[in-house]
């Protein structure tokens, strides 16, 4: 049987959200639904792209779900296939062993996964995860504040994921500058 991908998104306060999924599980999750965003993802599953509502309809649920706060831990397969082998055993032990509501240090997380690799490398990993909210990326901050994050747009959004998960306390001066 040839594998291949399919896309679905769903609406949420972020923005419409692209999900990519292959028979083995999610592959990939933007924050905008662009045709390029969906050519990007094609070419480095190195898939034939389909129409599979059904496959995608768990991981929309889901993600819905997370968004009005009634989902707490994702349970959805994951396809590993666009991460390096450094990647996935970062990825795959912060999407085991951090749960909603708590965060950790870059430099944490490297020792954690037993990879060894620096903060530094830890952030660059985050930067790359294919499939941020659903591997919560987001939970991993800097010793001195939040650090950084390449989802959406950027900081702000990190921000407010751990606002909506409670690891942060909502504040109404916010100012993306100074931090939390």
């Amino acid at each position: 049987m040839t594998e291949t991908l399919a896309f679905g998104t769903v609406d949420t306060v972020l923005g419409r959200l692209l999900v990519g999924e292959t028979e083995t599980g999610v592959v990939s999750l933007h924050f905008h639904d662009t045709p390029a965003a969906r050519a990007r993802t094609a070419k480095a599953a190195g898939l034939p792209v389909v129409d599979a509502p059904a496959r995608l309809a768990p991981a929309l649920a889901a993600l819905r779900d997370y968004f009005t706060g009634d989902l707490k831990h994702f349970e959805l397969p994951i396809d590993w296939r666009l991460t390096s082998d450094v990647q996935r055993q970062v990825l795959s032990t912060l999407y085991e062993t951090v749960p909603y509501g708590q965060v950790l240090t870059y430099g944490d997380l490297g020792e954690r996964s037993g990879t060894g690799v620096h903060a530094q490398v830890i952030g660059q990993v985050m930067g790359g995860n294919p499939i941020p909210l659903i591997v919560p990326c987001h939970r991993v901050v800097a010793s001195n504040g939040l650090g950084g994050y390449s989802g959406g747009s950027g900081v702000e959004v990190k921000h407010w994921l751990l606002t909506l998960e409670g690891s942060v306390p909502a504040t109404l001066d916010w100012d993306i500058d100074r931090g939390p």
